[in-house]
């Protein structure tokens, strides 16, 4: 008995200074987590880091522009490596946010605004979702932004000016599709000091904002130099067509290059421009009573009773194919030009257009130069169509606009960027004033055809400085259509003010 206790104390006392032992399985078990632990971890970090580097990554600091908000601080240096693939390099900011914009009207009403919010989004440090296109106007096209304008291409050539996504981040995407988000229309022809100081404290309070009517928003004139060449980086360099869209325009002006040079006319004697502007001369009272009900059909078509001849006396009026032959001829335009119509349906048809066919036999449209086949992706779209009609006037010898509209603007602005092409901007006021002296036996042929041409000569599309009136923004020169300050030095007081 006594022998067999003394073994059991042994025992226990060899158990007791031994170490303890894990089952195999538990061990491997503690390690593997050990080791997924540490991966979750360093994951992290690296998402973490990530993210840092692209907020905090070393810059210079600049303060941009130098407005009445000098105090905003931009991290604003330029990473030095390009990559591969030739982009400019990011810039990168402290983000205050994002920016939601629906752009309203045509094709070129659009275009400028998309270039106004890319310079506002730019100014506040927001990140800008790339913008919407108006679907619900007159003309009822569906199109998005990708089906008009090459959106990898506007996204990535401005990368070091603003971050641009083409939607928002998960989260907020789906704040803004349960409805909580702020929209609002900013007042016109703001100076960039009113989305500094009124609407980015909106977007710091709801993260995302919506503009939800984009039209002529940024004043054109008094703004920063910085902003205004931005602005026109956007429209004349970042704002490129779909290849689809680009290569049919080619095609046009090649088939036109075949048989010499051409004149593009604007003409805008389109039955929703006659509706809008109440403009019924030479118009049965058939026609004017149609004009009439489609004015009243459009709700944010604000002015209703509309004296025609009254506007057509104050230069408020397009002219008509009948007018606008005469005039081509008083300028001593080639009768054997061709004459490329950039504009939709006609109002009134071939019937309307006999006398202008008349004087100029050699009149075409992308319609009569292309084959149906080539046209059907872009039937139904307008801006579409309207985006080959910009290409093509571009590329003319000569453009001539009958009404003042968008197109006919920014066009005239991007004919300016490209060397001052010859843009004969008709006086209307006086042109119809010396058309109806013509009519009436008042003025000779040489008599009109002279003063037509004296009146203008120094409307061609030349360098000259935008008219400013500071009280009447609406009514001094849009700055697309003569953006001077990309044109040349700011400081040159040699230019006109014509």
């Amino acid at each position: 008995m006594m022998l067999k206790a003394l073994e059991e104390n042994k025992m226990e006392k060899l158990k007791g200074s031994l170490p303890l032992v894990v089952p195999a399985s538990r061990s491997r078990m503690k390690v593997w987590m050990i080791r997924a632990t540490t991966i979750v971890l360093l994951w992290m970090c690296i998402v973490q880091l990530t993210a840092l580097g692209e907020t905090w990554s070393p810059r210079a600091l600049k303060v941009w522009p130098s407005s009445p908000s000098q105090e905003l601080v931009i991290l604003d240096a330029k990473v030095s490596v390009v990559t591969a693939r030739g982009l400019p390099p990011k810039r990168v900011y402290m983000n205050n946010g994002y920016l939601m914009v629906s752009c309203n009207g045509g094709l070129n009403q659009m275009r400028a605004a998309i270039c106004d919010m890319v310079a506002i989004a730019r100014y506040l440090n927001v990140t800008l979702i790339v913008p919407e296109l108006d679907k619900t106007s007159f003309w009822n096209d569906p199109s998005e932004f990708h089906d008009i304008f090459d959106v990898d291409h506007f996204i990535t050539s401005l990368r070091d000016e603003v971050r641009i996504l083409k939607e928002l981040p998960p989260k907020l995407k789906k704040r803004v599709e349960l409805g909580m988000i702020h929209s609002m229309p900013p007042i016109s022809w703001s100076d960039i000091s009113y989305y500094h100081d009124q609407i980015l404290p909106l977007i710091r309070r709801y993260k995302v904002l919506h503009l939800n009517r984009t039209d002529s928003r940024l004043a054109n004139n008094g703004q920063p130099l910085e902003l205004q060449k931005l602005r026109c980086r956007v429209n004349f360099s970042a704002l490129k067509f779909t290849s689809q869209i680009e290569e049919l325009g080619r095609r046009v002006i090649t088939l036109l290059r075949q048989s010499g040079p051409f004149l593009v006319l604007h003409l805008r004697y389109e039955m929703d421009m006659l509706a809008f502007s109440g403009c019924t001369q030479g118009c049965s009272p058939d026609e004017a009573e149609e004009l009439t009900k489609m004015r009243y059909a459009y709700p944010w078509w604000k002015e209703k009773i509309i004296n025609s001849d009254l506007k057509r006396k104050d230069g408020l009026c397009p002219l008509t194919p009948e007018e606008t032959a005469l005039t081509l001829r008083a300028l001593g335009i080639d009768q054997n030009i061709q004459i490329y119509i950039a504009a939709g349906e006609i109002y009134g048809g071939e019937k309307r257009m006999a006398a202008l066919a008349k004087s100029y036999p050699r009149l075409v449209r992308k319609e009569t130069l292309l084959q149906p086949s080539e046209l059907k992706y872009f039937q139904n779209h307008s801006s579409q169509m309207a985006a080959l009609d910009y290409l093509v006037s571009l590329e003319s010898d000569i453009f001539i606009p009958t009404y003042d509209g968008n197109m006919a603007k920014v066009v005239e602005g991007h004919r300016r960027h490209l060397g001052f092409k010859k843009t004969i901007l008709l006086d209307r006021k006086l042109l119809v004033e010396l058309i109806d002296q013509y009519n009436s036996g008042l003025l000779s042929w040489d008599q009109f055809s002279s003063a037509v041409k004296i009146f203008h000569s120094n409307r061609m599309g030349g360098q000259s400085k935008r008219l400013a009136i500071s009280d009447r923004p609406k009514e001094e020169d849009y700055f697309y259509a003569n953006p001077y300050e990309c044109l040349q030095s700011s400081d040159d007081h040699s230019l006109s003010n014509t």
